[in-house]
């Protein structure tokens, strides 16, 4: 059988379809790119979201520590000046008994017989929870005030208007840390100079709280960096019993005679 010769005609991939095809392949990489970066940014951002939420409680819990022990410290100051309180007025019992006991025996009256009666109970001193610093400031502070009594233990109105004056800055202090014009006291100030200035002991306390002499002896200046706001709450409540409290600083003085 004689061979037959066929021309078979086949067609070679066109450039363009050769480029086409990459171009879709690169296409689909691109795509596998993007989406792999879309959802490793979907689990990054979970994740900074689960920190912040990490933080977020964290800041709350560390605040609502902070506020519990304000409320502790300040329950145990009020408990002190209670005490303090009793302790004096106790005094004045006692001594207001010596006396009458002493008027007696002058006149020659008879004599109560006191010895059946039993003694006080001694008041157990309750453990501060401040630390030491805190502790020997306020000390300070407290002295401080009493001294300032007793200097003018003739001139109440002068005594009062000084407490109320101090309260005031310590107040504004407190309240808004960030205000320049709370932390400045100009010293040659007519008012703060007939207020606190002029009187033993006042600028001493407003140093206590963290005010600096500063620019030539001109100014008072608390620097924002130096702001306790537990201890200006403290220095607070101290002039708060000043004012409030009539035997405050009694008792110190009568252990001192």
């Amino acid at each position: 059988m004689p061979l037959v010769v066929i021309n078979l005609d086949v067609e070679s991939p066109q450039p363009n379809d050769i480029t086409e095809a990459i171009k879709l392949k690169e296409q689909e990489l691109r795509d596998r790119v993007c989406m792999k970066n879309r959802d490793e940014e979907k689990k990054l951002e979970r994740e900074r979201e689960k920190e912040r939420i990490r933080a977020g409680k964290a800041l709350l819990e560390a605040k609502r520590i902070a506020e519990e022990n304000e409320r502790k410290r300040l329950l145990a100051l009020r408990k002190a000046e209670k005490e303090e309180e009793k302790r004096a007025r106790e005094k004045v019992l006692k001594k207001l008994d010596l006396d009458k006991l002493e008027r007696k025996k002058a006149l020659g009256l008879p004599l109560e017989n006191r010895a059946a009666k039993p003694p006080l109970p001694s008041i157990q001193e309750e453990k501060s929870s401040l630390p030491v610093k805190s502790i020997t400031k306020a000390d300070h502070m407290r002295e401080c005030l009493r001294s300032l009594k007793l200097a003018y233990k003739d001139d109440n109105a002068k005594v009062k208007k000084a407490f109320q004056t101090l309260l005031i800055y310590v107040g504004n202090v407190a309240r808004s840390p960030d205000e320049e014009k709370f932390r400045k006291i100009r010293l040659s100030n007519p008012k703060f100079q007939e207020r606190v200035g002029s009187l033993k002991g006042g600028i001493k306390f407003l140093e206590l709280c963290g005010f600096e002499r500063s620019e030539g002896d001109e100014f008072l200046v608390f620097p924002r960096d130096k702001v306790d706001v537990q201890s200006l709450n403290m220095a607070g409540s101290m002039l708060k019993s000043a004012l409030t409290n009539p035997y405050f600083g009694l008792l110190e003085k009568m252990k001192e005679d």
